[in-house]
C-alpha cells in the first residue's frame, strides 16, 4: 500500500511519521486492503481543518479528523476500476493542534491520539461509520482492537 504523508505544520518528527506509516500499513493488512491501494494522510493546523470542515461539511468549527473517500459510489453509480491501476482510497486530514488538545484532555500521549485519528479516518475510508448507535459500537470496537494489537492503547 502506498501512503503519502504531508505535514503542513512541520510539527511531526521523522520518528512520528515512521510510526504512523507503520500503523497505517498494519491497519491495511488487518483490513485486507489491496497492495495497489493508495491514500494520503495530511497533517494541518486548526485553521485549515476548520476551513475544510466549513467548506465541505457546512460545519464552521474545528474538528480533529476528516476523511474524503474517493471510492464512494453515488446511488445508481457503477464502480469502475482497472486491475493494473492503483486504487485511490482517499484522503485523511488531521489537525495536529486538535490532536494535542485531545491528548492532554484524555491524558494520553500525542502518538496515541494521532494513532486513534489515523485509524478512525482510515476506517471511514473503508466504509465504517458511526451515524447510528450500532454502527458506532462496531467502528469503535474495531478501532480499539486495532490500536490494542498495534500497541497504542490508552
Amino acid at each position: 500500500m502506498q501512503i503519502d504523508f504531508s505535514d503542513q505544520t512541520n510539527q511531526l518528527s521523522e520518528e512520528d511519521l515512521a510510526l504512523y506509516e507503520k500503523l497505517a500499513q498494519f491497519v491495511a493488512q488487518k483490513e485486507e486492503v489491496a497492495d495497489n491501494t493508495e491514500l494520503s494522510i495530511n497533517f494541518v493546523d486548526n485553521a485549515e481543518i476548520k476551513q475544510l470542515n466549513r467548506d465541505y461539511r457546512q460545519k464552521d468549527e474545528v474538528t480533529d479528523v476528516i476523511s474524503f473517500a474517493l471510492q464512494d459510489e453515488a446511488e445508481g453509480e457503477v464502480a469502475f476500476h482497472m486491475e493494473d491501476m492503483p486504487l485511490m482510497l482517499g484522503d485523511i486530514i488531521i489537525s495536529v493542534d486538535r490532536a494535542k488538545e485531545q491528548a492532554a484532555e484524555y491524558n494520553h500521549s500525542l502518538q496515541r491520539e494521532m494513532g486513534f485519528l489515523i485509524v478512525h479516518g482510515f476506517l471511514h475510508l473503508l466504509g465504517y461509520d458511526h451515524l447510528t448507535e450500532e454502527e458506532e459500537k462496531i467502528m469503535f470496537a474495531r478501532q480499539n482492537e486495532l490500536l490494542g494489537e498495534f500497541g497504542l492503547e490508552r
